[in-house]
């Protein structure tokens, strides 16, 4: 198996530093509003090289981070007359309810960064021990230049970077040894969260929480650590700079960054008006329709453009192998258990060289796109192939292959249940009942059920409309 280490900027050999195990940290998001698709993207494409691992044999230990402090989360707890915990909370279960419709696993452990300051104290600690870190007024900040490797990741020259920054003034840092430097620990401001240190009461600073989470949690070296093209430089960058000076060792032996994200050609921002939550689409489309089309539309590391057209596509395309396993299906019901034909044998021989190629595709750098490709052949082959005279054992080994390779994929290939439009005006009663009881939780719940079921909730002023999808 060979992965693209950001690190090399080669494609290696995977090797793991235990035998057998995969230790995989992966960049969560900061909780202060609904995921947009861009935050789905990096979910839905490591889930698939860790669920990918487990087919392989691996025993992963996956770990993903909630930013639950953060200058975003306390800006609109204070728009809203709340805590800044009432705010993140309410944002954690929504990812989690995001995930689950996205059919993401959760991770071995979702640490918060709110619950791990004292690891993150102590971590600041140890670099002020070590002389790669300093106060300043309560402030602590790490000291770049100490670390002799800084800018390995991305590849950026320090001495560029603080020529670029040397005309920036940035307030209440003005007592920075040096432009490059960055903070570990900041002093309270009025109506802000904090926590006792000692250096000042107050917060840490955003890089050091996945250093001190991703070494609680898988120890000082990891097999991957992973997230979006964006956390390269600095988050990543920095992150190695912490950890390494920390530890005295290779923090991560590979990087895995996907690509961005684009919308209809242009970059995702609410300025341009083409800014949109997971939510958002899951009430046009599917959900596991969005999934399969951030892993069949262009290998993860690649810029991946989002338009209603590629999305009714992978509609099409999706619809396509669930027909074919509802086929199968079918046709494993009424089948007899009889000796294989020699076009039967041939068959299943055919049905393992499109796994190989599947995995061939895996292996090369978790190419989905191409991994999707050799199940459109699968499901080619099958639909030719398997006909009511066939054997109960070439029907069965059919859906169990393609079962199998899309369950890899994280996509769910058995087509869900429809609901009888009583089951629906029943849940939607529920609905409104909950909503009046302030159970928002259950409200949602229910809408999610629904969307699950290809049912679209219509919220107007004449009441809730529905529709299929």
């Amino acid at each position: 198996m060979k992965v693209y280490n950001t690190l090399t900027r080669t494609k290696e050999e995977f090797v793991p530093l235990e035998e057998g195990k995969v230790k995989m940290y992966v960049c969560g998001p900061t909780v202060y509003n609904y995921i947009h698709i861009g935050n789905a993207r990096p979910m839905i494409v490591f889930d698939t090289v860790r669920r990918y691992f487990e087919y392989k044999g691996y025993d992963v230990n996956y770990v993903s981070n909630f930013t639950d402090v953060d200058d975003k989360i306390i800006k609109k707890a204070n728009e809203e007359g709340v805590s800044a915990t009432e705010i993140s909370e309410r944002y954690i279960q929504a990812v989690k309810e995001d995930m689950k419709n996205l059919n993401v696993k959760p991770a071995t452990t979702h640490p918060k960064a709110t619950e791990e300051i004292d690891g993150m104290i102590d971590m600041i600690q140890t670099l002020i021990d070590k002389g790669h870190a300093y106060e300043k007024n309560g402030t602590v900040y790490f000291r770049t230049r100490s670390f002799d490797d800084y800018g390995k990741l991305s590849k950026k020259n320090i001495d560029d970077l603080e020529a670029g920054h040397r005309d920036i003034k940035v307030a209440g840092e003005e007592e920075k040894e040096d432009p490059m430097d960055f903070v570990l620990w900041k002093p309270k401001k009025e109506g802000e969260p904090s926590w006792p240190s000692p250096w000042s009461d107050g917060r840490p600073g955003w890089h050091i929480e996945c250093s001190v989470m991703s070494k609680k949690y898988l120890g000082e070296q990891i097999d991957i650590h992973a997230g979006g093209e964006d956390l390269i430089f600095p988050h990543h960058e920095n992150e190695i700079a912490q950890s390494e000076a920390t530890n005295g060792k290779e923090f991560s032996k590979y990087w895995l960054h996907n690509g961005f994200l684009n919308i209809d050609n242009k970059k995702m921002s609410k300025s341009e008006g083409n800014f949109f939550t997971v939510r958002e689409i899951g009430e046009k489309y599917p959900y596991e329709v969005l999934r399969f089309f951030m892993l069949s539309g262009a290998h993860y590391r690649m810029p991946l453009n989002f338009s209603r057209e590629l999305m009714e596509a992978a509609k099409n395309g999706l619809e396509r192998i669930v027909t074919a396993v509802e086929k199968v299906k079918g046709l494993m019901e009424k089948a007899e258990e009889k000796p294989l034909t020699a076009e039967e044998k041939e068959f299943l021989t055919e049905l393992e060289r499109l796994n190989e190629k599947f995995d061939a595709a895996m292996d090369d750098d978790f190419n989905t796109a191409d991994a999707v490709s050799a199940i459109f052949e699968l499901v080619k082959l099958t639909n030719t192939r398997m006909k009511e005279s066939s054997s109960k054992e070439a029907v069965e080994k059919a859906y169990g292959k393609l079962t199998l390779l899309c369950g890899i994929l994280g996509i769910e290939a058995e087509r869900k249940e429809e609901l009888l439009d009583a089951d629906v005006e029943a849940l939607i009663e529920e609905r409104q009942t909950a909503r009046k009881n302030r159970d928002f939780a259950r409200a949602d719940e229910i809408r999610n059920e629904l969307l699950e079921k290809g049912i679209v909730l219509e919220d107007t002023r004449e009441g809730v409309r529905w529709k299929r999808a």
